[in-house]
């Protein structure tokens, strides 16, 4: 056979392969690719939106993450069975300025879905009541 007559066999043969793969479909992931990392989204914003911070907060199956004070906002979670309403406040002492600031949480932690937002008066007072959670 000559060169250019097996080159173009085999440039058919290559363009009906992949006129078949092409009309197979899109790919499909495999039944056993591992489950998206889970955890909790935490956000904080100033007064209207004027700026905002989020971190992921992951503790499965122990604390990791960029979160800076992943270890210790887990530790709060947990004595809080994942309440946010039930962490324990820190005694801090704080100004009366009023400089609001709302933070979030929505995700799930150790199996159990969050979500869950609160306005504090100004962020040292979220501080205070969050401790480690919101500290980003």
């Amino acid at each position: 056979m000559r060169p250019h007559v097996l080159a173009a066999a085999v440039l058919t043969a290559l363009a009906a392969a992949l006129t078949a793969l092409a009309a197979a479909g899109p790919a499909r992931a495999a039944a056993t690719d591992p489950p998206a990392p889970q955890g909790v989204f935490l956000s904080v914003s100033g007064n209207q939106g004027s700026w905002i911070r989020g971190e992921l907060l992951r503790c499965e199956p122990e604390a990791w993450g960029h979160h800076p004070h992943a270890s210790e906002a887990c530790g709060a979670l947990d004595r809080a069975h994942g309440n946010l309403d039930a962490l324990v406040a820190d005694p801090e002492m704080c100004t009366q300025v009023y400089a609001p600031v709302t933070v979030s949480a929505s995700g799930t932690y150790r199996g159990k879905q969050i979500t869950w937002q609160k306005t504090y008066a100004n962020a040292c007072t979220m501080q205070a009541s969050t401790g480690y959670v919101f500290r980003f």
